[in-house]
């Protein structure tokens, strides 16, 4: 039997990220901008700007995931990196679709901090072993999650980057 998991549609996930917004909201926190950690954090920051009235995105490129639970020894920031000062004084909103070993959101977390006023999290998933307890989280689970977004295989593969066949 294959292991259960999580299936995010997109229908879904327009609901996860209103409730997001939601908590983040009713928390009375007001980001000057939204850090989305791309790949799949672009989705959830893209719909939090709209939800929450930010303009200001911004995107971090990490690498860590490599396959299905399969993943770098350590995450890698991609260029172009944002400049910190772009940054600085800033409340800042990191989004990312989930937060697994919390590897990836400590690093860019941990990147922010020393520039921002205030930086705190929201993803759409947690899972109990992450290293970063996030500020907003529209559900826990400890399954693996199909998300609309990369559950279909690249129309393409292009060389150079980071794919088994």
């Amino acid at each position: 039997m294959a292991e259960e998991r999580e299936e995010l549609t997109w229908e879904l996930f327009g609901t996860a990220s209103r409730e997001l917004a939601r908590q983040v909201a009713d928390d009375g926190f007001a980001p000057d901008l939204v850090l989305s950690i791309a790949r799949g954090g672009l989705f959830v920051a893209g719909a939090l700007g709209y939800a929450l009235d930010v303009k200001n995105l911004h995107v971090m490129n990490v690498e860590f995931y490599t396959g299905v639970d399969e993943r770098l020894d350590l995450p890698v920031m991609l260029p172009p990196v944002p400049n910190a000062v772009d940054l600085t004084g800033s409340t800042v909103l990191v989004a990312d679709d989930v937060a697994d070993t919390g590897a990836t959101l400590r690093l860019v977390r941990d990147f922010c901090a020393d520039h921002v006023a205030e930086v705190r999290c929201a993803v759409v998933y947690e899972k109990p072993r992450s290293a970063v307890r996030c500020e907003y989280v529209w559900r826990r689970t400890e399954r693996w999650i199909n998300f609309p977004w990369s559950s279909e295989p690249p129309v393409v593969r292009r060389q150079g980057q980071v794919m088994e066949a």
